[in-house]
C-alpha cells in the first residue's frame, strides 16, 4: 500500500508516494536521489545511515519514511552552504578522517548533532557520541581529532560573529 506524503529534507519539501513499509534511508536514496546517506547493515548497528531528524541523530534504516513526515530531515548533502563545507565536513578532510569514506556521512552527521548540542565537548564526549558509528579504516583517532577541530572552528566563528 502506498501513501502520498511530503518529506522536508535539507529545507526542501518533496512530494513522494511511498510504500508504507519503506525506510527513510530507502526513500532518501531511491526516491529522492540523495545518495550521500549510506545503507549498510540495515539493522541500526553501524551508523552509516545517520541523518538528523529535527536536529537529533537517527539511524534512517530504522525509521519508516511515513514516520518522518512533518519532521525536518538533514542529510550530509544539506550541511554545506553552497560551495562552502560545514566546519565538520572541512575538519574531516583536513584531519584525514576519511579513508574509504563509507562511514563518513554518518560520522559527520553524528558529530554535527553533538556539536550543535555541546559546542565544547571533551574527546570522551566525542567518542561517546560516535559510539554508534562504526569505521573499519581509520582507527577513530583522526575522527575524534576532526570533531575537536570542528568544535574549535565553530566556536571561533561564533565568537567572530558576536564581536
Amino acid at each position: 500500500m502506498k501513501q502520498d506524503m511530503v518529506l522536508r529534507v535539507n529545507g526542501v519539501s518533496y512530494n513522494v508516494s511511498v510504500e508504507i513499509q519503506r525506510t527513510l534511508v530507502e526513500v532518501l536514496r531511491d526516491t529522492i536521489g540523495l545518495t550521500g546517506t549510506k545503507k549498510s547493515c540495515n539493522e541500526g548497528e553501524c551508523g552509516a545511515c545517520t541523518v538528523l531528524m529535527d536536529g537529533k541523530p537517527v539511524a534512517s534504516c530504522l525509521v519508516l519514511a511515513v514516520a518522518a513526515q512533518g519532521k525536518e530531515i538533514t542529510t550530509i548533502e544539506g550541511l554545506a552552504h553552497g560551495q562552502k563545507l560545514d566546519p565538520v565536513q572541512e575538519a574531516f578532510v583536513k584531519q584525514t578522517a576519511i579513508q574509504c569514506g563509507f562511514c563518513t556521512p554518518g560520522m559527520v552527521m553524528a558529530a554535527k548533532a553533538l556539536l550543535d548540542e555541546n559546542p565544547e565537548p571533551t574527546s570522551r564526549d566525542v567518542r561517546r557520541s560516535l559510539s554508534g558509528n562504526l569505521c573499519r579504516c581509520t582507527g577513530y583517532q583522526q575522527i575524534v581529532d576532526a570533531v575537536m577541530a570542528a568544535a574549535e572552528t565553530m566556536r571561533a566563528e561564533k565568537s567572530a560573529k558576536n564581536a
